[in-house]
């Protein structure tokens, strides 16, 4: 038998150690494990939007009141374990989103007390479930910001502006959230989508004006508005159709 030094036997067995840590990763990836979780639940995942019969048992029980206002849990002193079995049931329902958002500022940390994973896993999971859910990235792109990371929250609002369609109310929400990051032009773009498909409000109009970047849409700009709208064209690469928008404060 070959005599192999003592150091290269070594370095072989660590690179094999290191192969199969790898492999074992890549699988974990793959599975959609990893540090948030794969989806797989006892109950669902259910989606908010489309499995309302499936939602009652989790939310009575669960996402009460007193637990969205985050003053007491229901099945436990505290609100963040109620909140989480809300996301592991239902990994993209919005309120519960924004209830552990909060819960995490409250309490100053990434991982709020009860929560099995840290807020912007929960996120992560929800985007993983339903990849097109727009109003999952519109409340992502707010934690983000709120968390000083501008260009991703910004990548988000592309995200959902791509996915908003014709929705007018999305747009003229997405123009919205584009104001609070100061991003004047973008917001602008949004309102004048908004406009050409109808959306009646115009506090966003009014924000723009104050702060001097407001323009009266062009014919041009609110006809190109009007036949994208018409053509309501899906992305090639989106995996799934989106239904109608959930307003973030209601189910």
């Amino acid at each position: 038998m070959t005599h192999i030094p003592r150091t290269r036997r070594q370095a072989r067995w660590l690179l094999g150690l290191s192969l199969t840590v790898l492999t074992h990763t890549f699988a974990m990836a793959q599975a959609g494990g990893g540090a948030c979780g794969d989806l797989a639940n006892g109950y669902g995942p259910y989606d908010s939007r489309t499995d309302q019969d499936k939602l009652p048992i989790v939310l009575d029980a669960h996402f009460t009141q007193a637990v969205e206002s985050l003053s007491r849990g229901n099945t436990s002193h505290k609100p963040g374990p109620d909140i989480d079995y809300t996301l592991r049931a239902i990994p993209n329902h919005p309120r519960a989103l924004i209830a552990m958002m909060r819960l995490g500022v409250k309490e100053k940390t990434q991982q709020p007390s009860g929560s099995k994973y840290t807020v912007e896993c929960w996120f992560d999971r929800a985007i993983r479930f339903r990849p097109k859910d727009r109003i999952v990235r519109i409340i992502y792109s707010t934690y983000l910001k709120d968390n000083g990371r501008v260009a991703d929250a910004i990548k988000q609002l592309e995200v959902a502006t791509i996915l908003a369609e014709d929705s007018a109310f999305t747009h003229y929400n997405i123009g919205l959230h584009y104001f609070d990051l100061k991003n004047y032009d973008k917001a602008l773009a949004q309102a004048h989508k908004a406009m050409a498909l109808g959306f009646p409000q115009a506090v966003l109009q009014e924000q723009l004006h104050r702060v001097g970047k407001w323009v009266d849409p062009t014919t041009t700009t609110t006809s190109a508005a009007a036949t994208a709208a018409a053509s309501q064209e899906t992305p090639a690469n989106a995996p799934e159709t989106p239904q109608n928008d959930v307003n973030a404060s209601g189910n």
